[in-house]
């Protein structure tokens, strides 16, 4: 099982179960992760928490089968991350994400797609996507931390610590995940699931329609596996 999902009243926990993977996100993990953020929408939680197993919350995209798949197949499976991203954006529910270790890449703008966005102390987040021509999710990080931080953070992809994290608005705090579920939980039952959707696709819904554009022309290039490539060959040369 790639998602772990476990139940606490109104409060819904799905766990990203690869550690061995750094939780990045396979086509699998992704549809895993969909199907339970689903599931638990339709028991009647009121709040979805996300969490990552092992050290890290999410290292970003799978890439351990780059060399047998298509630009085709890569296009796809971004543009999947990127429907789940719009749908944790989007929920009629509270969402909370409590990141720990490595944020990254689409780990990082799973994390941002969330209301409630817990750092634990050695939090680590990038974005890293630009160096190979990706633009994933920009639109919902304008939102949070504004534009000039935002084109800050794509355009160096060097990683930000917790406190930088929480001082920029991609963080909402640090601190204990189970004192945050807790207070998150208390408010998330103030409010009805119609109410929450309203405020969510009233403030939202222009953001993650840019952010599909945005992905949609970044992925029409041509050579999507080979930039990969070769980012990850700079990424290896540099070390």
């Amino acid at each position: 099982m790639s998602i772990k999902a476990e139940r606490d009243g109104a409060v819904a926990t799905l766990w990203l179960d690869r550690p061995e993977r750094g939780n990045a996100l396979g086509a699998g993990i992704v549809d895993a992760l969909s199907l339970a953020f689903d599931a638990a929408m339709e028991a009647g939680v009121r709040l979805i928490v996300l969490r990552g197993s092992g050290k890290h919350f999410c290292t970003g995209l799978d890439l351990g089968d780059l060399d047998a798949i298509s630009d085709g197949d890569l296009a796809l499976r971004i543009l999947r991350i990127e429907l789940l991203l719009q749908k944790v954006h989007g929920a009629p529910v509270t969402t909370m994400a409590i990141g720990n270790g490595r944020i990254f890449g689409a780990g990082a703008d799973l994390f941002a797609a969330c209301d409630h966005r817990v750092a634990l102390e050695e939090a680590r987040f990038s974005f890293p996507g630009p160096a190979f021509g990706l633009v994933l999710g920009t639109a919902r990080l304008a939102a949070l931390v504004g534009d000039s931080k935002t084109r800050a953070l794509l355009l160096s992809g060097e990683p930000v610590d917790a406190p930088a994290a929480l001082a920029l608005g991609l963080a909402t705090a640090i601190g204990s995940p189970d004192e945050a579920v807790a207070a998150a939980a208390r408010d998330a039952e103030r409010l009805e699931p119609a109410t929450v959707a309203m405020l969510h696709g009233r403030t939202r819904r222009a953001d993650d329609d840019g952010d599909l554009a945005a992905l949609a022309r970044s992925l029409a290039r041509p050579g999507l596996v080979q930039r990969v490539k070769d980012y990850r060959a700079r990424m290896l040369a540099a070390r």
